[in-house]
């Protein structure tokens, strides 16, 4: 069972608004933080995300291969989520839309350059 997802980063404050965008798209906010990182979740819910300067103080890095992946409501949902994370300092990996396994995908990596992607089940 995974508890949370926690992602490196090399600036707290830009990945902090980052994750606020999205994260307000999926009902969640920010739970705790601290000097070295922030937790979001939605209510009553323990943590589901966090962010991270490295604790042993070399920068963050991306792992190549490693990818998040947020269950949109449907499809508007998956366009917003891109929408939001262009908007806010992501880059494009994956316009919305029909994927060949019949799932409505989008796809996007962070300031940091992680990997993230939204799927609407068929």
């Amino acid at each position: 069972m995974i508890i949370h997802i926690c992602f490196g980063t090399r600036d707290l404050e830009q990945a902090g608004r980052f994750y606020d965008a999205l994260t307000a798209e999926l009902g969640c906010s920010r739970v705790n933080q601290t000097e070295t990182a922030i937790y979001w979740a939605k209510p009553d819910s323990g943590i589901g995300f966090a962010i991270t300067l490295p604790y042993d103080g070399n920068p963050s890095t991306f792992g190549n291969g490693v990818m998040a992946t947020i269950g949109a409501t449907d499809r508007d949902q998956v366009e917003r989520l891109h929408k939001a994370a262009l908007a806010n300092g992501g880059s494009d990996e994956g316009a919305p839309g029909v994927r060949p396994n019949g799932m409505y995908c989008a796809y996007w990596r962070d300031p940091d350059g992680n990997k993230m992607n939204a799927v609407a089940l068929p």
